[in-house]
């Protein structure tokens, strides 16, 4: 089966820099104008154009400038937000109430909800016995953190250290905006692009065929 040619795939990356040709395969190009009408108006959704704005913002102020925590905090702060939640990993519980610390004390209000929260067996949902004989046998339950943050009416919410489908759930549940600054890798010290960055050396093996 031939797979369809994509953005991966593009070397001209025209939709940037506006100053070559598009490839024939080009999703710019190739998508019809109704459709690209249809997500321009979204834009024009005050929260949409909001988030786009102050983003644009972020970025041509503090581009080399800021570490993500403190892009994290400028976004937040000209959003308007006030109550922020932090769904952690407990994992990275330390992590989180630093961060928490750093928040409050620029004036944000801040409730965590951990990733073991309403605990309960990861064989309650199924998991077989022999899947976790490696790891806790305490169910991870982002669409708890999700509710509880929801519940307490977080206007913004920032994800740390959540498990690889986990943070998929939480982003599926979460009724506020959400971000993430950390994301889990425990081999890399939660840098996952270092896999990418070594694929050619170390990491070689990621780019092998699978058999």
């Amino acid at each position: 089966m031939t797979e369809k040619r994509s953005c991966i795939d593009c070397g001209a990356l025209n939709c940037h820099t506006r100053d070559k040709a598009y490839p024939g395969f080009c999703p710019t190009t190739g998508t019809d104008a109704k459709t690209v009408e249809k997500v321009r108006k979204l834009y024009e959704e005050e929260e949409n154009r909001k988030v786009s704005v102050i983003s644009a913002e972020i970025e041509n102020e503090f581009y080399l400038r800021y570490t993500r925590v403190e892009e994290t905090i400028e976004f937040a702060r000209r959003m308007g937000f006030k109550k922020i939640g932090i769904a952690t990993c407990v994992g990275l519980i330390e992590e989180s109430r630093t961060l928490a610390k750093i928040l409050r004390n620029r004036g944000f209000e801040v409730y965590g909800a951990v990733c073991k929260i309403g605990s309960f067996d990861k064989t309650d949902v199924g998991v077989a016995e022999k899947d976790i004989t490696r790891t806790s046998p305490v169910m991870c339950n982002p669409v708890m953190q999700a509710e509880v943050l929801n519940r307490e009416g977080t206007d913004f919410n920032i994800v740390m250290g959540l498990c690889v489908g986990h943070d998929s759930l939480f982003y599926k549940y979460s009724e506020a905006l959400v971000t993430t600054l950390v994301a889990k890798d425990r081999v890399l010290a939660h840098n996952p692009a270092g896999a990418l960055y070594q694929a050619k050396a170390y990491y070689k093996k990621l780019l092998e065929d699978e058999d």
